[in-house]
């Protein structure tokens, strides 16, 4: 493996390794995407949390947003967030 690999890696593992962002993917992939309104009452935290959460996801190249007039749905992008949350929880 190349370093740049690794490090690539590396930032998705990062980036899931805080228990609310573990828990978006898990729920974006679960619901096939949503918007930052759903999570926050999913997540029962404010949505200024959920937006610091999905800049860091987006920063990692795990989600991307499609924009429809004032909202935002969020989706996962990154096969290797995929394997990660399969592997996690047996899916």
């Amino acid at each position: 493996m190349d370093i740049k690999s690794l490090e690539d890696k590396s930032s998705i593992l990062k980036a899931l390794g805080h228990p609310a962002r573990l828990c978006i993917v898990k729920g974006l992939l679960e619901k096939d995407g949503c918007n930052v309104s759903y999570m926050q009452n999913c997540l029962n935290i404010p949505q200024s949390t959920v937006s610091q959460h999905i800049s860091k996801l987006k920063a990692a190249r795990i989600i991307e947003g499609d924009r429809c007039g004032l909202e935002i749905t969020y989706k996962v992008v990154s096969e290797d967030a995929k394997r990660i949350i399969a592997a996690l929880y047996n899916t």
